[in-house]
Order: structure tokens, then C-alpha cells, then sequence
């Protein structure tokens, strides 16, 4: 930040100094704010935009590092570089300041190109600071990004098979441990490499994106949709019965079935689903619960496509 644009405000209850060092900062190109106590200080600093705050520590009102502290505590005012300014040329009150969040101090009697040096360097101070600021929140980002690309399918956005797998072992833990239901499905589209046959494989992606959309829809937030591979999707609904299970189940097929995708124009889809629930006796692993919900959607294949079944031992 530039002195022509930077705010300056001066805390001072010496009238002639704070004037003195208004006029000489004025001179410089700096907004000039003076406050002769601390309670009209903090009322400067509630109600203006302030980049640097001149601090005296010894004002009628109240000690500076009281002012210092409620800088630093407030979020709006906690960037704001203080540089305290004392008679007392004591150890004491320079480590009191600077513990206090201070980045500089000025004794007095101070001449105007120090006080011009030390703003300049709190300036760059602040602006080193911001910068990196930026940079770590855009790390922060970047690292967001990518922990959602190694959980995601990039096609439907979806969660991928690698991360369900891990889901899948947590919640078969808990079921273990509290005897609470977890319904597994999956799904499958019937007749899928038809419609990349006869539309092309850039459409039978559409087409998937699309499903993906709809089983977003079906599903409650707290059930897991994951794309398990090609044309295959998995979902987990945790503490759902079997009952509940199926009738979400049916009402996906009906919603999959009257869907029409833009992309295949008035060509319809269909999808098989297998339903597995657990606990039971016979699932003693995670694997296992996929497994069955598998082989329930295979039976499903084999009796028609476009239903539902449900394993049973």
C-alpha cells in the first residue's frame, strides 16, 4: 500500500506532537486520523478503516497496550500494524507492546524521517503479510481440490469406488459394534453397451452423469452414492432397514424409468438393482455386504431387468 493511499491513525493526548506528526504525514500523501484518548480511539478504530495505528502508551484514559489488545482481539482491526510510541525508554514497556502484538516502537522525541521509515517498513510488513495470507489460503485450496479429486469419479462427480471401499469398512465397524442396519444397493443399467452401440461412448457418459443426478435426488444426504465402475453404482444407506431400503429402491426405479435424457432423445433407460441389509450372520466382512447386494442384482438381471431384489441367505 502506497502513502497516498495508507490511513494513519495517531493516539496521542499531546496535542502540539499529534499535530506535528499530522502535518508532516499529511505532507507524505497519508490519511490522517488523531484520537487524544483511548476511548475515542477505539471509537476512531470501530468506525474507520485504519492500516497503521501511532500508539501512545501513556494516555489519560487508560494504558496503551489496553488499546493494543482490543486491536488485536478484534477481527476486524486485528491486521491493523501498531507501532507504539513511548517517553520511557524501558525494556519493560518495549517487550509489554511487542508481546502485545506490536511490530515496532518509536521513542520519544522521534524525528520525521523515522517516522516516515518505520510506517513504510510496518507498511511493507502488512503487505508481505497479505500476500502470504493469499498464498496460504489458495495452498488451502489447491489442497482441498485435491483431496476431493482422489475421493471423486471425474465423470459424475460421485464418489469413486476407491473411497466407498473405505466408507464401506467404517460403517460395517459400526455395524458391528451397535447392531444398527446398513442397506447396501447396487445398481446397474440395463442394457447399457446398447446405448453406447448405438449413440456413441460421449453420450453414454452424458447418460451416466445424468443417472448420477437422479440418484442424487432419490437418496437422502446421509446415504453414500458412489460410481463403483462403468455403468454400476453402489449406494450405502446407514441405520436403514430392509423395508425402508426397498421402497426408496422402488421408487428409483419408477423415477429411472420415466427419466427421459436429453441426449437419447426418446429412448428410455432401465436400471437392475440388488438389495443386501445388514447385520446378519452370514456377512462377516465388508466385502461380503457388496458381495451379496451383487448377487441380488445379478438375479435381477436374470428375471427380467427393470427390478428389484433382495438377497437372502
Amino acid at each position: 500500500m502506497t502513502a497516498a493511499r495508507a490511513r494513519v491513525l495517531i493516539i496521542e493526548d499531546n496535542k502540539p506532537q499529534a499535530d506535528a506528526a499530522q502535518k508532516y504525514l499529511k505532507s507524505l500523501g497519508y490519511k490522517i486520523f488523531w484520537a487524544p484518548d483511548g476511548k475515542s480511539a477505539i471509537k476512531a478504530l470501530s468506525t474507520e478503516v485504519v492500516d497503521v495505528v501511532l500508539l501512545d502508551l501513556e494516555l489519560p484514559d487508560m494504558h496503551g497496550t489496553k488499546i493494543l489488545q482490543w486491536i488485536k482481539h478484534n477481527d476486524a482491526t486485528r491486521r491493523v500494524c501498531v507501532i507504539i510510541v513511548t517517553a520511557k525508554d524501558s525494556l519493560g514497556e518495549k517487550v509489554m507492546g511487542l508481546e502485545a502484538g506490536a511490530v515496532d516502537y518509536l521513542l520519544k522525541p522521534y524525528n520525521d524521517m523515522e517516522l516516515q521509515a518505520r510506517i513504510r517498513s510496518c507498511l511493507k510488513t502488512q503487505a508481505l503479510q497479505d500476500e502470504l495470507e493469499k498464498k496460504n489460503l489458495r495452498l488451502m485450496e489447491l489442497v482441498d481440490e485435491v483431496k476431493t479429486l482422489a475421493v471423486t469419479d471425474h465423470l459424475t462427480g460421485l464418489y469413486n469406488r476407491r473411497h466407498m471401499n473405505k466408507v464401506l469398512n467404517h460403517e460395517f465397524q459400526r455395524v458391528k459394534r451397535y447392531k444398527e442396519d446398513l442397506s447396501c444397493l447396487m445398481v446397474d443399467v440395463d442394457h447399457f453397451k446398447r446405448i453406447n452401440d448405438t449413440f456413441g461412448h460421449a453420450i453414454g457418459d452424458m447418460v451416466l452423469s445424468g443417472l448420477a443426478k437422479t440418484l442424487k435426488e432419490c437418496f437422502r444426504t446421509v446415504d453414500i452414492i458412489a460410481r463403483w465402475g462403468g455403468e454400476e453404482f453402489v449406494v450405502l444407506m446407514p441405520k436403514t432397514p430392509l423395508k425402508e431400503a426397498a421402497d426408496v429402491a422402488d421408487r428409483l426405479l419408477k423415477s429411472v424409468s420415466k427419466t427421459k435424457f436429453e441426449p437419447i432423445g426418446e429412448e428410455s433407460i432401465t436400471i437392475s438393482i440388488g438389495l443386501c441389509n445388514t447385520p446378519d450372520t452370514e456377512i462377516e466382512s465388508a466385502e461380503m455386504i457388496v458381495d451379496f447386494a451383487d448377487e441380488a442384482l445379478l438375479a435381477a438381471k436374470r428375471n427380467g431387468r427393470n427390478r428389484l431384489e433382495i438377497y437372502s441367505c
